[in-house]
């Protein structure tokens, strides 16, 4: 970490540890309705409230993070999230909490996320030099993985079992010391108010924006989110880059909102109790450790477009491993390979946008590329689960893995002319937007 900068250590222990806590939330929570009702619809909506604030308020979050100082929303939203989780637990230790307030804790936290999470990846890029950008990302990555699956996942599973009302009670205390972490990081974390900068920082603010406000402050919001939405639809590669994300996760909001009805369970194809589903994750995790550090390398030796659709191709292939061959014998080592070619596209395209975008427009354009990256993954969790209950869960499964091959198709045809070339070389800026 030393390399990286005292700032970013900070900003890495804060992200390994609300990580852990997403992990337990994110399995954690799925198991408890699982609990509660098996009705796929009913069950769909965790992964649908999981992810609709991210089409309701990624625009909001993206404009207000390049107003702000980026570290004090990280604190808020954080310990907001703490708050939240902590009446959750309180609800459940005197069983009182049922599946609708089950949702709309989830949903709360995770309003909370979009605003923590837009900031973390418009924050990286004022913490660390440019030239550390793959580096610091595959360490963040790394460290997400780890949180999200190699740890929270199976603990959250065991949680379930022996104690359900510490899957939100976990998670509210981790996320509470997250936030106070980051008031370790030195200096300001807030764009110069005296005009917008020129292109990606070098290092923190190291002293308050002073003068007078002549930037941001003074103009309405919806004319941020209006600049950012312009300037990602007239940029070729952020465009298709975006589209395609869209409708990966579309398609596997649908795919993984059924998914651990077809795994866990008496009823389920493949039987798997609690803990066994959460060591998938698991397995998840340390396929995506590798991935995340090994990113780089491959993305030299064959190329970041290549590596990135050949990540996306090969993602999409193994969703029919366990329709196919529903046995946890081939789940697993399934899993091992979602997470190396997930988080090794999730590394590129991460520092391929902190590269492309100046950082003026960072927040804006992360949170617009994220809207048409993630907005679709409550309407797919739903969809998923209304279609399950009327034309069962398989053919939500297969459906959702032909829309993958579908976008990856897409996007091929898209830039294929990129091919040989860097996504973020210099003739991509040629495509950013003429309106600027």
């Amino acid at each position: 970490m030393t390399a990286l900068g005292r700032s970013f250590g900070f900003l890495w222990s804060s992200t390994a540890l609300s990580n852990l806590a997403d992990g337990v939330l994110k399995v954690g929570a799925p198991l408890l309705a699982v609990s509660m009702t098996r009705s796929p619809t009913l069950v769909s909506l965790v992964g649908a409230a999981a992810t609709l604030p991210w089409l309701l308020f990624a625009l909001h979050a993206g404009a207000i993070a390049d107003r702000v100082d980026r570290r004090r929303i990280m604190v808020l939203a954080n310990l907001a999230r703490a708050v939240v989780l902590a009446a959750a637990t309180l609800l459940a230790a005197l069983g009182l909490l049922n599946l609708w307030m089950l949702l709309a804790a989830v949903l709360t936290a995770c309003v909370a996320e979009v605003f923590a999470d837009t900031s973390a990846q418009s924050i990286l890029p004022m913490a660390v030099p440019q030239e550390h950008l793959t580096r610091a990302n595959g360490r963040v990555s790394t460290a997400q993985m780890i949180g999200n699956d190699f740890v929270g996942a199976p603990v959250a599973g065991l949680l379930v079992v022996a104690l359900p009302a510490v899957v939100f009670g976990a998670p509210a205390l981790l996320y509470g010391v997250a936030g106070l972490v980051l008031l370790g990081m030195r200096g300001t974390y807030a764009l110069p108010a005296t005009g917008p900068a020129t292109g990606p920082a070098t290092g923190p603010a190291t002293g308050p924006a002073t003068g007078p406000a002549t930037g941001l402050e003074r103009r309405p919001l919806r004319r941020d989110i209006g600049e950012a939405l312009r300037y990602l639809w007239s940029h070729r590669v952020l465009r298709s880059l975006a589209i395609t994300a869209g409708m990966l996760n579309l398609a596997n909001a649908a795919y993984f909102g059924v998914f651990v009805l077809w795994a866990v369970g008496d009823g389920s194809r493949m039987g798997l109790e609690p803990s066994e589903y959460g060591l998938m994750t698991t397995a998840f995790a340390v396929g995506a450790i590798a991935g995340s550090l090994l990113s780089g390398r491959a993305a030299g030796l064959f190329g970041e477009f290549r590596t990135l659709v050949g990540a996306w191709l090969i993602s999409s292939l193994l969703l029919l491993v366990p329709v196919i061959v529903p046995s946890p014998w081939t789940l697993y080592p399934t899993a091992v390979l979602w997470g190396v070619v997930g988080a090794a596209a999730n590394v590129l395209v991460i520092s391929s946008r902190q590269r492309l975008i100046p950082v003026e427009l960072l927040g804006r354009v992360n949170s617009a590329y994220r809207l048409l990256g993630m907005g679709g993954m409550p309407v797919g969790a739903a969809l998923g689960g209304v279609t399950a209950e009327f034309a069962g869960i398989g053919p939500v499964l297969v459906g959702a893995t032909g829309v993958c091959l579908v976008a990856v198709g897409l996007v091929w045809r898209a830039l294929r002319d990129r091919i040989s070339s860097p996504l973020t070389s210099e003739p991509a800026l040629s495509d950013i937007s003429r309106s600027r």
